[in-house]
């Protein structure tokens, strides 16, 4: 296999405040490690992925989702000869923005938040990484390198509507180190799709094992029946291992599929340095063929898992909670919130405070404050 180093991010352009170099880590290991060592970081173990995190210790939560994503991506880059460290970092970090109770929270609060700047939770990603964990004396922030923040920045693609940028972070802050409507690095395109490999594979899972839908009702869908059918020598009374088995094999196949479109890609429209990238539509991504697996497949979801009653009543719940806790705060934000964060912005501040919640604390905040 031909690797594409030359391709790969290993050079690091600085970061928003200059840092002397680490002689014992590259720029990218210490973004990594100040990721993992962050208090966000560590608060994704106690928030929703698709279930409530006080339902069951086997679910998935954020933090085990982004630990996932970053195993699939590392393997893809790597292969390539890219560099892993750089997409592992993009990986762990792509959620920390998230609010309590999954994607109803982040509804909820951008419902609250509006004529106010809105929320996004990529956009709260780099609130976190650039304002709100403050560690170090001589800048707000974790400070991470300017390839870290444009793969954070651009984890969904260029961003050619400025307006959410410009009310969340302020343009700026970045002090005109990212090209906002170029394309982002082979690391982050990779660090984007193996977050749909993951969430769509591991819903799946979580999905039978919440007993939402059947293993006989997934392999309706022809991807999960040919490869259900190639292991008829497992009894079929052992169904959790035939699912561990399936769920595998499918992502096996969508890590394959996504090098060998990659590959074929960056050859065919003779992609020979990393300028190529920055000016070229999505090089990381699904042949034709799994691009429709992968839509039948978020298509099952949404109708035997998101939009199961059960999970929309709790989701209803969270975006209940989450409402009615900007309203108790908003009233009475000195009671929560340090005063010199209200002078900056109130509301930005407010949803600061709130989107950092794990689902625990929401609920007991809520429930001491009815």
């Amino acid at each position: 296999m031909k690797k594409y180093s030359k391709l790969g991010l290993f050079k690091s352009k600085g970061r928003i405040f200059y840092e002397r170099p680490n002689k014992f880590r590259t720029p990218f290991q210490r973004d990594r490690d100040r990721i993992i060592h962050s208090a966000s970081f560590r608060r994704l173990k106690h928030k929703t992925q698709v279930f409530v995190n006080t339902e069951g210790d086997h679910y998935r939560t954020r933090i085990t989702h982004s630990i996932e994503v970053a195993q699939i991506a590392r393997t893809i880059s790597k292969y390539l000869g890219l560099n892993d460290d750089l997409a592992e970092t993009l990986s762990l970090s792509h959620d920390m923005g998230h609010t309590p109770f999954g994607h109803a929270g982040e509804e909820a609060l951008n419902e609250c938040m509006d004529g106010n700047g809105g929320f996004d939770h990529n956009l709260q990603t780099l609130r976190i990484v650039m304002f709100l964990e403050n560690k170090y004396v001589k800048f707000t922030g974790l400070n991470l390198t300017i390839e870290t923040l444009d793969g954070l920045l651009k984890h969904n693609g260029p961003l050619n509507d400025t307006k959410k940028l410009q009310n969340i972070i302020g343009i700026k802050n970045l002090k005109n180190k990212i090209k906002l409507n170029k394309n982002s690095s082979l690391e982050a395109q990779i660090a984007a799709i193996s977050d749909d490999i993951a969430y769509n594979n591991h819903d799946i899972q979580d999905g039978i094992n919440a007993k939402l839908f059947s293993l006989n009702e997934l392999i309706e869908i022809d991807f999960f029946r040919e490869i259900y059918k190639s292991y008829k020598n497992i009894k079929k009374s052992n169904k959790e291992i035939i699912v561990y088995q399936i769920i595998r094999d499918s992502i096996n196949l969508m890590v394959q599929d996504v090098i060998k479109k990659t590959v074929s890609n960056i050859n065919k429209r003779d992609i020979t340095n990393i300028s190529n990238i920055y000016n070229n539509n999505q090089i990381v991504e699904f042949s034709s063929k799994f691009k429709l697996i992968e839509n039948q497949i978020k298509l099952f979801l949404k109708y035997k898992m998101y939009n199961n009653k059960n999970v929309l009543i709790k989701n209803n719940k969270g975006k209940k909670i989450v409402k009615n806790l900007f309203k108790i705060i908003s009233k009475k934000p000195k009671y929560f919130i340090e005063k010199s964060e209200l002078n900056k912005n109130k509301y930005r501040s407010i949803a600061d405070y709130i989107s950092g919640m794990t689902d625990r604390f929401a609920i007991n905040l809520y429930n001491n404050n009815k």
